[in-house]
């Protein structure tokens, strides 16, 4: 089983080609992009792929060409588990789970469909967890769709206490809630990694041993300086730590262009880059640019900032 899962961990995106089939040669451009920009382990399959609109074999072939092109350099966690009843749940649950992948993720709000509460959710859990394949390490993931479900304190500590689960894709936006959750699991398996944007900086800081965030679509390699900083603080000197709090500011003002047609908006800046041939995407049937006049601008201001902050960190490190 694996052991742990931290760091900058992606949420991968699909890459569609325009007749709604899996660009596949795009998809390995991605995740090369993401590995030679500092991620730690890759998350497949989640609601950044676009997960709710692909159906199962689409879902199990994803995880399987991930774990092929990555090739052990990094861990790959995947998790589609978007069905309502139990028994399909555990059909796609135990299907992902022998694609290759080092942890699957189950998604919280599908153990607890109609919001009633931990007794629930208790429930779901015994029965799924009795079912899975016992080899295979586990992690949650507070996904946001259909619905928010955060897991309480003591269904926290029950996924703590199991010994099996690597991660906790944590969505509270909370900071005081992360570091509840970083304390309960000192001394685990269990990493808890923030998404929020916004509290990235501060959560690093209050000891979070990584960022599972969308933002780690346009720039990982500066939430991995950031975590090296935090991990380090003590020791680095003023300008380092000047330099993460404009860094923190900046990506946090920048993960505000998920309200511009996210997933699509990062597929246009990866076709910008030249990784993706096509913006196609399942979820957003309109076209983004007409929606949304002058996000090319905004994408060029996006690319700009990551440039000039690469620029000073860069400069900083070899003073």
């Amino acid at each position: 089983m694996t052991n742990t899962i931290k760091g900058i961990v992606p949420t991968n995106l699909t890459a569609f080609d325009t007749d709604n089939n899996i660009d596949w040669d795009s998809n390995e451009i991605l995740i090369e992009w993401y590995i030679a920009n500092g991620a730690d382990a890759l998350f497949a399959v989640c609601q950044s792929s676009e997960m709710q609109f692909l159906s199962l074999s689409e879902r199990i072939e994803l995880a399987k060409f991930t774990v092929k092109v990555v090739n052990g350099r990094v861990p790959v966690v995947a998790s589609g588990h978007i069905s309502e009843r139990i028994d399909e749940q555990l059909t796609e649950l135990n299907a992902m789970s022998e694609t290759g992948i080092d942890a699957l993720i189950m998604v919280t709000n599908r153990l607890d469909i109609n919001q009633q509460g931990t007794a629930a959710f208790n429930h779901n859990f015994d029965k799924i967890i009795s079912q899975l394949n016992s080899d295979i390490s586990l992690g949650f993931y507070e996904c946001p769709a259909p619905f928010r479900r955060l897991l309480a304190d003591d269904e926290f500590k029950r996924c703590v206490d199991s010994g099996r689960f690597v991660t906790l894709k944590d969505v509270s936006c909370d900071l005081d809630c992360i570091k509840s959750r970083l304390k309960m699991a000192e001394n685990s398996t269990l990493s808890v990694l923030n998404a929020n944007a916004a509290w990235a900086w501060p959560a690093m800081r209050a000891g979070a041993p990584g960022f599972c965030g969308i933002s780690n679509n346009y720039h990982p390699d500066l939430y991995a300086w950031l975590l090296k900083v935090a991990n380090q603080y003590t020791e680095v000197s003023a300008e380092h730590k000047k330099l993460a709090d404009e860094l923190a500011v900046f990506l946090s003002l920048a993960a505000l262009t998920e309200a511009y047609g996210y997933p699509s908006f990062a597929k246009l800046y990866h076709q910008r880059l030249g990784n993706f041939s096509s913006i196609h995407s399942r979820v957003n049937q309109f076209n983004l640019t007409e929606k949304y006049w002058a996000i090319n601008s905004v994408i060029d201001d996006l690319i700009t900032g990551n440039e000039s902050f690469r620029a000073k960190i860069s400069q900083l490190e070899n003073t």
